[in-house]
């Protein structure tokens, strides 16, 4: 079999390969993602022909708002392993359900190669939650190419928390045209941005089909269509992308009322120009330390022993506005370029609490991928662990990715320096965006924290346990342990645990409060 695996894949063996299933679409992809060979029906499927995948990316078959998780399937793969049948949606109108399986085989000439089929495939997949760090994430990356970038935004008001919210997710999620994307951004609130053939749905049409759906019945539910056409005149790439993130938080909890208080008529700037309004204010809570720490404990999964602690912010009353937490606090700060401070500000805290923890013990404090790229906060942060040793013995850091690496190098460079002086790394949020996977390949680690909308999900879904074993897989094979955070109830913990995950963090354990 190892010297089969060693010739060169001519178009009979690719077929061979593929024969594992009964497929419309057959795709070879190399060791770089890209599209080798493509054959089947991407004219009926897709309106495009096998040839025009070539030296593409294999997730551009796939609908945006799937690209992420088939990403992720594709970058847990072993050597020579198989994905099994696993449910994605086509970019085509339909957002076509389809069961894609896949097999790794090596050439001598070739190196690696996986070979894709895409069968047809009744059920449609469950909308998901975390769709809409998705939608953020697209929008950013084509604010970051320099284009302009148009945004759809519906407000159904009155159907949160019902199960009319639950088929509007699939209406709306079947919306934009091929290669769109839309997605729930919150409770009766959702997104669409087009793809890259830059068409954009009728949100008019879209508003009328939902209105036609929820009837007339009930006149405590209306629809609210906001189209918004972004411009970055005057702002860098990056003030524009967290700009963007604030604008939408303050959707997602807020809805058009809170769009309008984030600035958003005015566009991006308008978001840039109401943070900065409060920038002073802002500046002088961190300085202050108008906030406090609380810790939540993590436990060891089989014997239930406390294994450490997590530093959370809790901000004093009346720093923020009515219904903002430390989330839009965070974003805020992104804006005006007061991470690296607020960082620094936790990080003190964090470090003096940490004398009071049993030698062994650690606390966890959490650390911006934003600020790990700055030569001048690994300074600053590395002389605070130098001048009280005790404590710099006794914490860890927690690497979020609320704004992606770009230069991952530097970040590197900042974690190289804290596990030299013997703090322990772990990422944060393990699968909730496929950068994370690369910082695993790329950052020297110690521990990874699976995203907690896996955790719930691997209740019900057979593909979201799948992964969660996969990402333990993963993570030992780099010498790292694994967190599951959100555990709930002794049913999550039991699946986690049967998993793999050594480590759970959640209601179930304790929830956060003085040491």
């Amino acid at each position: 079999m190892a010297a089969a695996q060693q010739r060169s894949l001519g178009d009979r063996e690719r077929f061979v390969a593929f024969a594992f299933a009964s497929a419309d679409l057959l795709v070879e992809v190399g060791a770089d993602g890209r599209v080798t060979f493509a054959a089947g029906a991407f004219r009926a499927r897709l309106n495009r022909t096998p040839e025009s995948l070539i030296g593409r990316d294999a997730a551009d078959v796939l609908a945006p708002e799937d690209r992420g998780a088939f990403q992720t399937a594709v970058a847990l793969l072993p050597p020579h392993g198989r994905l099994g049948p696993t449910a994605f949606r086509l970019a085509d109108a339909a957002r076509t359900v389809v069961s894609v399986s896949g097999l790794q085989l090596a050439s001598a000439d070739a190196g690696q190669r996986l070979c894709l089929t895409f069968a047809p495939m009744p059920a449609p997949p469950e909308f998901r939650a975390c769709d809409g760090e998705v939608l953020m994430r697209e929008a950013t990356q084509q604010l970051r190419a320099g284009g302009k970038v148009q945004l759809g935004l519906l407000e159904v008001k009155g159907v949160a928390g019902t199960e009319a919210e639950q088929r509007i997710d699939r209406l709306i999620a079947s919306q934009p045209d091929p290669g769109g994307l839309a997605a729930r951004l919150g409770p009766g609130r959702y997104g669409v941005v087009p793809g890259e053939a830059g068409t954009f749905p009728n949100l008019q049409e879209v508003t009328r089909h939902l209105e036609a759906f929820l009837g007339p019945d009930d006149p405590g539910i209306a629809v609210v269509a906001t189209p918004i056409n972004l411009s970055t005149d005057g702002l860098t790439p990056s003030q524009a992308a967290r700009a963007l993130r604030h604008g939408l938080a303050a959707f997602a909890r807020f809805g058009a009322d809170g769009l309008r208080d984030a600035g958003f008529a005015d566009g991006l700037g308008g978001v840039v120009a109401r943070v900065t309004a409060r920038a002073t204010a802002l500046r002088r809570t961190v300085a202050e330390r108008r906030f406090r720490l609380d810790f939540q404990p993590i436990v060891d999964l089989e014997t239930r022993q406390l294994h450490h602690h997590e530093a959370l912010m809790r901000l004093e009353p009346g720093v923020l506005e009515p219904g903002e937490g430390p989330q839009e606090f965070i974003a805020l700060a992104e804006t005006i370029g007061l991470t690296e401070d607020l960082d620094l500000a936790v990080a003190s805290m964090a470090i003096a609490a940490a004398n009071a923890v049993p030698e062994g013990r650690h606390l966890a404090f959490n650390i911006s991928g934003l600020s790990t790229q700055s030569r001048g906060f690994r300074t600053r942060l590395l002389a605070l662990l130098d001048r009280d040793p005790r404590g710099a013995r006794r914490v860890m850091v927690e690497l979020t990715e609320s704004a992606e690496i770009e230069d991952e190098d530097a970040a590197a460079a900042t974690l190289r320096a804290l596990r030299g002086r013997g703090v322990p790394v772990c990422i944060d949020d393990f699968g909730a965006g496929a950068a994370a996977f690369r910082y695993l390949k790329s950052f020297p680690t110690d521990y990874v924290k699976v995203d907690g909308t896996f955790v719930q999900a691997a209740l019900t879904s057979d593909r979201d346990r799948s992964f969660v074993a996969a990402m333990v897989d993963l993570s030992l094979a780099v010498g790292a342990k694994v967190v599951a955070e959100r555990i709930e109830t002794e049913e999550e913990a039991e699946i986690m645990r049967g998993l793999g995950v050594h480590y759970g963090q959640g209601w179930l354990f304790g929830k956060p409060g003085p040491l």
